[in-house]
């Protein structure tokens, strides 16, 4: 591709001088092998309806087309260039992106940081799943062994604004037993008959209590004081206490939708969880907030990807093999992961599913130890009977199923 003539104006002692820059065929200077020609090929044969969505089909149309800014992000990021403002410079020195922008002007730094995290959201899963299945058409993927592993990256949030479930149902629990007390004294001291709210809808009672309060207020003229030396009315104190007891309620409220089944969240990052980083420095074994990122690998190419705020791996494998369903064409044929993936739960979902299963058990390197195998006590080192499912112990005695227990787990 050859870039536009573009001419330069110099300004010497009042005279117009005109450089005349001859334009460039920049695709001569690229080699053809080089990884931008393959990866601008692969990036052409992509669908961007998704992406092309997330822009208004009213007003004036982008200055760089997305279908080129997405071939520039990725490559920028296959070079480790992640600041918006390198992957500008870049496209103003490097050949190599002058050549992915085909004569278009240079994005601004502004444009690609908008375009990341605005226009791209919605439509990179979608990207990414179409590039799978490419390398399927390429023969790079086959759907058989997928390896499937996790690691925490720590969020970038202040890690002293947590809030933790625990805490939030006991600082609830005795709000409820402080707001009994103030309605009692409230029906003492105005002869009503206003019904102690219940713990699951006692905004709405106090409500109607604060609106009585008002009320009153109104019609006998009371006016508020602050300050010290200034003796409140009881109206006043009340209206201030069930003013309070309703905005600690709310935000008790809002806590137990964040926390959405997990225990804890950051203020300043509420999707993320605290959680024991792998890299604990200071030996402390500290919380941070963090997320659970879960990766699937098949013939050295990343094939699945998913974020989770839970902090086990345990909880994260069924979500994970369902992304996969959802967004794939077909499922993987054998799942391999380590101990932290072990669960009846799991074996049994990869059951239901048909898929082979290589998990490392969780007592793998203690079945090792000479004193797990002089272990009468363990059914591992006990005699099997598969057609009576029954176990015979060192002093002949047959272990049989006398009843089935089913247990409730947190999924």
């Amino acid at each position: 591709m050859t870039n536009k003539e573009i001419t330069q104006k110099n300004y010497t002692n009042n005279c117009e001088v005109y450089q005349l820059v001859f334009p460039i065929e920049t695709g001569i200077l690229i080699p053809e092998d080089d990884s931008v020609r393959l990866l601008s090929q692969i990036l052409e044969e992509l669908y961007y309806t998704k992406l092309n969505e997330a822009y208004s089909s009213q007003g004036r149309n982008p200055v760089v087309e997305p279908k080129i800014l997405f071939k520039i992000l990725v490559y920028a990021y296959m070079n480790d260039i992640y600041s918006s403002r390198k992957i500008e410079k870049a496209c103003k020195r490097d050949i190599n992106f002058m050549w992915l922008l085909q004569g278009n002007p240079v994005p601004d730094h502004a444009t690609i940081a908008r375009f990341r995290s605005k226009r791209l959201v919605d439509a990179v899963d979608d990207l990414f799943n179409q590039f799978v299945e490419k390398l399927k058409t390429y023969g790079e993927v086959e759907f058989k062994n997928i390896f499937i592993d996790g690691t925490k990256i720590e969020a970038n949030a202040n890690k002293y604004t947590f809030v933790w479930k625990k805490s939030t149902e006991r600082f609830k629990a005795k709000l409820y037993e402080k707001i009994k007390k103030i309605v009692e004294e409230i029906n003492l001291e105005f002869e009503t008959e206003y019904i102690i709210p219940e713990p699951k809808a006692e905004v709405i009672y106090l409500q109607n209590i604060l609106d009585f309060l008002n009320e009153n207020k109104e019609s006998n003229n009371i006016e508020f004081v602050h300050g010290k030396g200034k003796r409140k009315t009881k109206v006043q104190r009340f209206i201030e206490s069930i003013s309070e007891a309703i905005e600690r309620l709310n935000k008790y409220d809002n806590y137990s939708k964040i926390f959405d089944g997990r225990n804890s969240f950051s203020k300043t990052d509420q999707d993320s969880t605290f959680m024991h980083m792998k890299e604990d420095h200071m030996r402390n074994s500290q919380l941070k907030p963090g997320y659970n990122m879960q990766i699937g690998v098949e013939g050295e190419y990343i094939v699945g990807l998913d974020i989770s705020s839970e902090r086990s791996d345990q909880l994260t494998f069924i979500p994970f093999l369902k992304k996969l369903k959802e967004n794939l064409s077909q499922i993987f044929d054998s799942i391999i992961a380590d101990a932290g993936y072990e669960s009846e739960e799991n074996y049994m979902y990869l059951e239901s599913t048909g898929q082979n299963t290589f998990i490392k058990p969780q007592t793998y390197e203690s079945m090792k130890k000479r004193s797990f195998k002089n272990n009468i006590s363990k059914r591992e080192n006990m005699n099997y009977d598969e057609i009576n499912d029954e176990y015979t112990c060192h002093n002949n005695k047959k272990l049989k199923v006398i009843d089935n227990k089913i247990r409730k787990s947190k999924s």
